[in-house]
């Protein structure tokens, strides 16, 4: 039991890590590096991010954090992991708050992105990229912060559980 519980802890941490390391990026380096672009070209250069970031590296990050964490809590709920349980659940609500974001802001303006068509057909790719950009950002960077607490919060479980 033992082995498992640190096993998921640290899978959890290293795939949260990732997937807080990838909207960190999308924040620092990918859309600052956009905003100086075109706007047919940033419609177009976010749309095929869009279809490329859809693989199994992504998911397993992406997907992994949530079970691994959730994995993590699950083994640490009998009594010998509960000093750790608090840190592990508080990383879950915070990932899944991170996965609300995406569900409820970030992939409908992807696919709205989408909609808009071939970037060279679309009439208007400024008014596109109005109504995407500002938005998309905002809440990629709340994101990021809700991914990098759940990773703080795994660190501070692989603190307690060394302390054991």
């Amino acid at each position: 039991m033992e082995l498992s519980r640190v096993i998921a802890l640290v899978a959890a941490t290293i795939t949260t890590g990732l997937t807080a390391g990838l909207f960190y990026a999308y924040a620092c380096s990918v859309m600052p590096g956009l905003r100086g672009v075109d706007d047919r070209t940033f419609v177009e250069v976010m749309q095929r991010i869009n279809v490329a970031i859809l693989n199994g590296w992504f998911v397993l990050g992406f997907v992994g954090a949530l079970l691994s964490t959730g994995a993590a809590v699950a083994l640490h709920l009998p009594a010998a992991g509960r000093d750790v349980l608090p840190a592990v659940v508080a990383a879950l609500v915070f990932y899944v708050a991170a996965l609300a974001v995406t569900r409820k802001v970030n992939i409908p303006l992807n696919d709205a992105l989408a909609a808009a068509g071939q970037p060279g057909r679309i009439a208007d790719p400024a008014a596109v990229r109005a109504r995407f950009e500002a938005r998309w950002v905002r809440w990629n960077v709340a994101r990021a912060l809700l991914c990098t607490a759940a990773l703080g919060c795994l660190c501070w479980a692989l603190v307690l559980h060394g302390g054991n």
